[in-house]
């Protein structure tokens, strides 16, 4: 494609010091490591939104306009195949730019799992996996993550996949996943980040799935106190799980 004057990032290596935080931000995998530095690895892989601005403690990264090649998606998801499929890529993210790297990257499950494309599963016998991105954990996912966008969501605690069997047939399937624990977690941070996320996403239904124990609670007010600042109007279903793994109430 010809190139276009257009935005897109530009890094200042004598600021960048190769910290990595700006990776998991960027759900098109335009950044990596590189001689212990950040890079834009290829001009169709960034679409100049700018997610990764707030991740850099550096500031080290800004939004520019050149003359570039448009930003391709078809290129992005071939792209992110390659980096979550390839041989070695968690060895080579971790080599590159520690554990956190390889474990925050973005990915989309539903190109490297055939059974959720209809193929069958690699064992037969073992029941089909519903998640289809990665990160889950709420503090990682970034706000503009293209598969929370025109999905529903399932918020859960993180207790409830271990005590209810059904997890994924009952709970997950359909939805876009997010995890996290309202006891031990922070909170505020959740809350800022759930602003963001329902301000900046068009949202279908919403399910919030918590443990039937006092400090589990806190988790469904948390999803409506940020939609209420979001200035969303959305219904949320909670489902409550027991200890002993039944599910306790639905509404």
């Amino acid at each position: 494609m010809a190139a276009e004057t257009r935005k897109i990032v530009k890094i200042d290596e004598a600021k960048c010091n190769g910290c990595g935080l700006c990776i998991p931000s960027c759900a098109e995998g335009a950044l990596q490591i590189i001689d212990g530095k950040a890079r834009l690895v290829d001009d169709r892989f960034c679409d100049g939104l700018g997610n990764c601005l707030g991740e850099c403690p550096e500031g080290a990264i800004e939004i520019i306009e050149r003359a570039a090649e448009p930003f391709d998606e078809a290129a992005v998801e071939e792209h992110l195949h390659s980096l979550n499929t390839g041989p070695g890529v968690e060895a080579e993210a971790e080599a590159v730019c520690g554990p956190a790297c390889a474990g925050s990257m973005a990915r989309d499950l539903r190109h490297s799992r055939p059974a959720l494309n209809g193929g069958k599963a690699a064992v037969e016998e073992e029941p089909e996996a519903e998640l289809t991105h990665w990160p889950i954990q709420l503090h990682l996912v970034s706000p503009q993550a293209r598969f929370l966008q025109g999905q529903d969501l399932l918020i859960s605690a993180d207790c409830v996949p271990f005590a209810y069997a059904a997890f994924h047939d009952r709970l997950l399937k359909g939805k876009s996943l997010l995890i996290g624990c309202p006891k031990l977690d922070d909170s505020p941070a959740y809350l800022e980040k759930l602003v963001a996320i329902f301000k900046s996403n068009s949202i279908g239904a919403i399910t919030v799935a918590h443990m039937d124990v006092p400090c589990c609670f806190g988790l469904n007010q948390l999803i409506r106190t940020a939609l209420e600042k979001a200035g969303r109007k959305s219904g949320v279903k909670e489902v409550i799980i027991g200890v002993d793994g039944t599910v306790k109430s639905q509404a």
